[in-house]
């Protein structure tokens, strides 16, 4: 006997398939996303809980930034909307840059500054905008679950493969080498003021620096005197005690060895999933250093003089040959093309991916523009001059400044959460590569992880100046990831379909140029 069914129930009963089968397919993707970060044998990134979510719920992670829950709709489940996305690109991409970024306008020049920031920012995102399409170059393959590195393995091969884990391991080991410097200074800083508290001990840095409630000091122009432990004590206390401590707690002699007890241990832990947790401190970190600007910057006032060209005593010029060394940081500032596209792949409205990458930019953009131009600003000159606009930029605050000793402390924790997780990156993009295992044994994991932290521990003690290590760094993977392989890959594909043009060839071979331009700049300036 013939079954009937009507047509309205077929099509009800086929959308109902359909849904569900599209959510597999994204559930399976995400699993196997995770699933090639890392080996079988650990658990650390497949499958989390957070990627299996209840019907009516999601969780987002972002690696340097936060995780959060996100309610979804049943047509957009296991999606995020644009603002989630938006705060995750700009929470990934916000980072150590920051606080170089007042340095790096000083050594370009107050105006040049400006406009360069707003330049590489376009120059970054446009970009970044040809990654994120680099996979729909590629026909009758399914590039769902591929990131850039991926797409560069396909169109070059094996020197595409080995090239992107060189230059994603220069920007990985170079943001631990500067993590480092960073965590030896804030732990210094913190550890004295502690001292100085408990035993009530007044003390003054042997600097020039301002008088006043809110001080500001000039390390760099401390004449023969190191900026490290100078400083006499006021009180009538026990001078040998503080002249021991002095000698035992020193920034770059004692300070980084001490580190090596608490994160070797954390390094060589299988799984860093711990950490995650605490990602959160990255954000409020960030707004913590926003508050902490603007709050200076109302007490000590607006200092500029425009000398377009020529230096004064105070003040720099408004166009400096300098200006490289801010192209370099911004290189790593504004980098994140190598998991972009993880990134947006979970946007709910991907018509709207140009869009969200673009405000996110914006957002980013925004804010190193404010710390950065806030801080050149309000830099009191005279007394000072803007030339002692340091590397880290909280290095002119003194230890006993309340507001700075809270950012340190804020800083530190935050930091000392995430190396295990950039030295879980790092461990396994390489190990993997050579050994199919991301935990070979212990003593692979021990000699990797003694060198990543011995170079941490020598760039702190011999050189601690993290605005170049992070220009050096970011230029260098920026020629590959944001300059070289984005533009290589657009001019092959349009070759291929037969569209390229003379117009197109040029302006992506100029950005090649630029990229290169800017790595031979780092090492001449």
């Amino acid at each position: 006997r013939p079954f009937h069914v009507e047509p309205t129930n077929i099509v009800s009963v086929n959308d109902d398939v359909q849904r569900v089968t599209d959510e597999a397919s994204a559930m399976n993707k995400r699993i196997h996303y995770y699933s090639r970060l890392t080996s079988p044998a650990d658990k650390a990134l497949i499958a989390p809980d957070h990627v299996l979510p209840a019907p009516d719920e999601i969780y987002v992670y972002s690696p340097l930034g936060t995780a959060f829950k996100v309610d979804s709709c049943a047509d957009g489940c296991g999606k995020n909307s644009s603002i989630v996305t938006i705060f995750m690109i700009w929470n990934t991409m916000m980072g150590t840059s920051i606080l170089s970024i007042p340095w790096g306008i000083k050594q370009a020049g107050f105006t040049s500054g400006i406009i360069l920031i707003l330049l590489m920012g376009i120059l970054t995102l446009y970009c970044c905008y040809r990654v994120v399409k680099s996979r729909k170059t590629i026909p009758l393959i399914d590039t769902s679950n591929w990131e850039f590195p991926d797409v560069c393995k396909y169109y070059f091969g094996s020197f595409g493969q080995w090239s992107s884990l060189l230059f994603s391991m220069v920007s990985l080991v170079g943001a631990m080498v500067v993590y480092w410097v960073l965590m030896s200074n804030f732990l210094f800083n913190t550890g004295k003021f502690i001292y100085n508290f408990v035993h009530d001990i007044n003390v003054t840095d042997i600097v020039p620096g301002t008088n006043g409630s809110y001080k500001v000091i000039c390390p760099s122009d401390a004449g023969s005197h190191s900026p490290q432990n100078s400083s006499v004590m006021f009180s009538s206390g026990n001078n040998t005690d503080f002249e021991l401590f002095e000698k035992w707690w020193n920034k770059s002699q004692t300070v980084p060895f001490y580190l090596i007890a608490v994160l070797l241990p954390l390094l060589s832990l299988k799984s860093p999933s711990f950490f995650a947790k605490f990602n959160v401190l990255g954000t409020v970190s960030v707004v913590y250093l926003v508050f902490l600007v603007t709050v200076k910057a109302a007490h000590l006032g607006i200092h500029l003089e425009y000398n377009w060209f020529t230096e004064n005593e105070f003040f720099v010029p408004e166009f400096r040959v300098l200006f490289p060394q801010l192209t370099g940081i911004l290189t790593l500032a504004f980098f994140i093309h190598n998991c972009v596209i993880t990134l947006l792949q979970n946007n709910k409205n991907q018509e709207n991916n140009v869009r969200d990458l673009s405000i996110a930019y914006f957002l980013v953009g925004l804010t190193y523009m404010y710390v950065g131009v806030i801080i050149f600003m309000s830099f009191p000159s005279p007394p000072l001059s803007k030339e002692c606009i340091e590397q880290n930029f909280l290095d002119n605050f003194p230890s006993d400044d309340i507001m700075s000793f809270v950012a340190r402390i804020f800083l530190l924790f935050q930091m000392m959460t995430v190396y295990p997780l950039l030295g879980y990156l790092a461990r396994v993009q390489l190990l993997r590569q050579f050994f199919g295992n991301a935990y070979p044994s212990v003593v692979h994991v021990l000699i990797l992880n003694v060198a990543i932290v011995g170079a941490g521990v020598a760039m702190a003690r011999f050189y601690p100046n993290i605005g170049s290590i992070i220009r050096y760094s970011g230029a260098t993977c920026g020629l590959a990831f944001v300059f070289l392989y984005p533009s290589l890959i657009y001019v092959i594909s349009l070759h291929r379909a037969g569209q390229l043009t003379w117009p197109a060839l040029i302006i992506h071979i100029f950005i090649i140029l630029l990229g290169l331009a800017n790595l031979i700049a780092q090492f001449l300036l």
